[in-house]
């Protein structure tokens, strides 16, 4: 990546107020390519379900709106936020409209789609809701296409595998669950 990192890139939020992903430092990222007026765009409610139940655990869902499909994001910064909070009660962070391929691409998608997909491939984002996921170290871990919607357990696991969230298996689906089940400790047992 040159001698810039992912953290170092400006970028502008949807109220126009300077930023970079260091704002993020040390929190698993899920990037996405946003637009109100899209087929996908249903994908917003999943996407604010996974920032509802892994945000305290350290995820951040960036949303950047992109015009470059179609042309299914017209709207200014306003409309934008206002039509993701009062249609899909949106309340991760949402920056300004960008070029997710071609000229006028922005350095950070010059980076993210250097990442290959589930199938090997690289390359330009080819839709909206394009997902990437980034490491709480700043590397990029996924790319997941925009079919893989919000709640498919592929990027669910990638996500908790990343946040290092253990799944927890209930102990009867554990093969030997009485065998590594033991009492457990109370001050009669310790007494004795």
């Amino acid at each position: 990546m040159g001698d810039m990192s992912l953290y170092e890139i400006p970028l502008t939020t949807l109220d126009g107020q300077p930023a970079t992903l260091a704002d993020y430092r040390g929190k698993v990222l899920l990037i996405v390519n946003v637009a109100s007026k899209c087929g996908f765009t249903p994908q917003y409610e999943g996407l604010q379900a996974l920032y509802e139940k892994y945000g305290d655990q350290g995820l951040e869902i960036l949303g950047f709106p992109c015009n470059q499909f179609l042309f299914q994001e017209p709207g200014d910064g306003t409309q934008i936020q206002s039509f993701c909070s009062t249609t899909y009660g949106v309340t991760f962070p949402l920056f300004e409209k960008l070029k997710v391929r071609g000229r006028g691409q922005h350095p950070l998608y010059k980076e993210l789609v250097t990442a290959k997909d589930a199938a090997g491939k690289a390359g330009g984002v080819k839709w909206n809701f394009e997902k990437f996921l980034v490491s709480r170290d700043g590397e990029i871990i996924g790319r997941f296409r925009t079919k893989v919607t919000p709640d498919d357990p592929q990027l669910v696991a990638a996500i908790e595998d990343a946040l290092g969230v253990a799944a927890q298996p209930y102990p009867a689906e554990s093969a030997n669950w009485t065998e590594s089940w033991s009492e457990p400790m109370t001050e009669s047992t310790i007494d004795s």
